[in-house]
C-alpha cells in the first residue's frame, strides 16, 4: 500500500458491475461510489483449513477487522483476477506462479454502510490452496491463524465478533464451492 492510499485511482463501476471510470480511494470512500474489490480466500492444500487473520487498526476501512480473505481494492486498468494475486502476494506473501489466472468462484455486491458513510463494493472471491509459508504485511494484517470452517462459521455465527462485512456477503459461496487452485 502506498503512504497515501487515500489519493490511489481505483477503477469505478456502476451498480450493475460495469466499469464506468476512475476516482482516487479518498473520493470512492467519501462519495460512495461503486467500486470492487478482490479477495482470496486461502485453504489448506487438504482443504481442511482456512487462514483468517485480523487486519491493523490503521486500515482506511474495516480498521482491526476480523477477515479470511487476502485481498483489496480493483486499481483504475486492473481485472480482479489480477487484483486477487497481487493482493495474495502483497498481503500474506503468497506468489502465484507467474501467468496463473486463480478461479473466480463468486460474486457478490454489498451496498453497506461503514463510519456512517455508504460503502458500495462488487466482490470478486477467489480461492487458493496452500500451506505455507505465509508472511504477512505489517501495514495490513496484525495477526493470522489456521482455522477449520467450522471454527470459523462458529465465530462468524457470533454477531459482535468483529469480521468484515463485505466478505460476509461472498463467503458462502466460497465456503461451499468447488475445490480452488492448488500451489
Amino acid at each position: 500500500m502506498s503512504p497515501h492510499p487515500e489519493s490511489e485511482l481505483l477503477a469505478v463501476y456502476d451498480a450493475d458491475g460495469r466499469v464506468t471510470g476512475t476516482a482516487e480511494r479518498g473520493v470512492v470512500y467519501r462519495d460512495g461510489l461503486w467500486h470492487a474489490s478482490a479477495g482470496v480466500l486461502v485453504r489448506s492444500v487438504d482443504g481442511t483449513r482456512v487462514y483468517v487473520h485480523r487486519r491493523t487498526d490503521s486500515k482506511l476501512v474495516f480498521a482491526g477487522m476480523h477477515d479470511c480473505l487476502a485481498g483489496g481494492v480493483v486499481d483504475a486498468g486492473e481485472d480482479p483476477a489480477d487484483t486477487a494475486v497481487r493482493e495474495l502476494r502483497e498481503e500474506l506473501g503468497i506468489t502465484v506462479t507467474p501467468g496463473t489466472r486463480l478461479p473466480l468462484r463468486a460474486t457478490a455486491s454489498w451496498d453497506g454502510v461503514w463510519a456512517g458513510r455508504h460503502l458500495r463494493c462488487h466482490l470478486f472471491g477467489f480461492e487458493y490452496r496452500h500451506d505455507g509459508p505465509i508472511h504477512h504485511q505489517p501495514s495490513e494484517i496484525a495477526d493470522g491463524w489456521w482455522w477449520t470452517e467450522a471454527e470459523l462459521r462458529a465465530a462468524l455465527s457470533d454477531p459482535t465478533w468483529p469480521f468484515v462485512p463485505d466478505t460476509r456477503a461472498v463467503l458462502d459461496d466460497l465456503l461451499t464451492g468447488d475445490e480452488g487452485f492448488r500451489d
